[in-house]
């Protein structure tokens, strides 16, 4: 075969590395960009922290939008404290490490926020948690038992799972302790005293004796001792809701039940679970939402990310040893602005994106959940005129707060149903509306699905059971027969 050369024309798509990185930074969450902020900080020397900026605060009702202003982009020494209104700036006359970045390029034209003394980091307030084991050793050691007795008491300790239940059998822990053939006895008296211990209910083998021995511990009274034959013979008959059972087997009255019910769900079903450690994960919102002259404005919160800019020192260094700068000293020069424009338009595309989907939800902000409206990703892909998978980053791992809460901006976006006004509402609207049906039924008769998809129905919703099935279960709200009550 003979080689020879070809000359072709074609065309292809490639991601360049500033694109990528656009790419890869706008789908990170604050928390995360933060972190790749900091790795960035200690990685390259051309990018430095800007310690001090003036603060400013929202802009409230009654208040004016900030006008936008700009910096001096002509001397890279001009003052590195803009205000945080100004957007960053770049003088593009010369050669590309002449941009002056003095501006802070983490402020967006919309962004303030207020910044009322000391900074305090809330990750770092911790509420000192005391282990089950730790606070049963504690009593342990205070009572009066013998050496072998506080043995025994201490392997149960160490048996108890972490709800407080004691996770092995008497005889699974007796294999334990070989050639002693009392110590199944032993350990039984072991088990009465740690039973007694605090938190009640502690040590016990089944919900039945957790309930058992709390209840052994409140005041002697018949609706007390109603309680404890409900608990040890008919827990499985109270948690089906069967009530006219139990009242036929214990002879009892339906005003004594329910007296008993009430005592019976005050109780704790998981004694240990409080002295579990909490795995607190906090939510840092990427948009503050608020009403500004009647209308609803998002505002992207930059105060919680570290300032960027340029070295000074290295800039003025490349400006004057441009042939004879190091590639190294280049490249990263070029890796620190791609940083900080990318950083900049991750702000302005979620400040786009995030006030379309404000304006189109602007009713769920004025009167809650019932007034969501159904939106997908392609209605405000064609708004702000970008792709389907840009929007689906941008909203992906971001928060919004307004004064209804604080949410996720994936929660905007939702399936609709169909009203014979021949219009569409949204499924979050279909389960606020759920919720409040439930919320205001009568609890000896509570609404089945059927029902609640007949109320639906006569305010104009076409909704099926099955449909009002998912959208319960969805919600945790249990079925007819485990919401009656007496």
């Amino acid at each position: 075969m003979k080689q020879t050369l070809n000359l072709r024309l074609s065309q292809h798509l490639a991601l360049t590395p500033q694109l990528q990185q656009s790419i890869r930074l706008l789908q990170l969450s604050t928390i995360d960009l933060t972190q790749e902020i900091e790795q960035a900080l200690q990685d390259n020397p051309m990018l430095e922290r800007v310690e001090s900026y003036a603060p400013s605060s929202l802009p409230s009702e009654s208040s004016s939008p900030s006008s936008t202003s700009s910096s001096d982009a002509s001397s890279p020494s001009s003052d590195p404290s803009p205000e945080p209104s100004e957007p960053i700036q770049e003088n593009q006359e010369s050669a590309d490490w002449e941009v002056d970045f003095s501006s802070s390029a983490h402020q967006s034209r919309n962004a303030n926020h207020t910044n009322d003394g000391d900074e305090v980091d809330v990750g770092e307030i911790q509420a000192a948690v005391t282990d089950l084991r730790d606070h049963l050793t504690s009593q342990l050691s205070m009572t009066r038992l013998n050496p072998r007795e506080r043995q025994l008491v201490a392997l149960l300790i160490e048996a108890l799972n972490g709800d407080g239940y004691l996770a092995q059998t008497l005889d699974e822990l007796a294999n334990i302790i070989p050639d002693e053939p009392d110590v199944k006895e032993e350990l039984s008296i072991a088990l009465k005293h740690l039973q007694h211990f605090d938190p009640l209910g502690i040590g016990a083998r089944t919900l039945q004796e957790c309930l058992d021995l709390q209840l052994a511990e409140q005041p002697v009274s018949p609706i007390r001792d109603l309680a404890r034959k409900v608990v040890q013979s008919h827990l499985d008959k109270l948690a089906v809701r069967e009530f006219q059972k139990i009242i036929k087997a214990l002879n009892c009255t339906e005003d004594a039940l329910r007296e008993a019910h009430l005592l019976i769900c005050s109780l704790n079903p998981r004694p240990g679970a409080p002295f579990e450690p909490l795995d607190t994960r906090y939510v840092v919102p990427d948009v503050i939402v608020r009403k500004i002259r009647g209308h609803w404005r998002a505002i992207v919160n930059t105060e919680m990310l570290p300032k960027l800019r340029i070295n000074s020192l290295y800039a003025n260094i490349l400006r004057k040893n441009r042939k004879q700068a190091a590639p190294e000293l280049v490249g990263q020069f070029q890796e620190a602005k791609w940083l900080i424009q990318n950083i900049q338009q991750r702000f302005d595309t979620l400040a786009l994106v995030t006030q379309a989907i404000v304006d189109r939800q602007s009713a769920f902000f004025d009167h809650g959940e019932v007034a969501m409206k159904p939106l997908t990703l392609n209605e405000i892909a064609d708004t702000v005129n970008l792709h389907n998978s840009t929007i689906s980053r941008v909203t992906t791992q971001k928060y919004l707060s307004s004064p209804r809460g604080i949410f996720e901006l994936k929660y905007f976006f939702g399936s609709h149903v169909s009203t014979e006004a021949g219009g569409a509402a949204s499924a979050t609207a279909i389960r606020a509306l759920i919720r409040q049906l439930v919320g205001t039924e009568e609890g000896h008769k509570p609404l089945s699905d059927v029902k609640i998809a007949e109320i639906l129905g006569e305010q104009g919703f076409v909704v099926a059971r099955r449909t009002v099935a998912k959208y319960r279960e969805s919600m945790h709200i249990p079925p007819v027969n485990l919401r009656k009550t007496l």
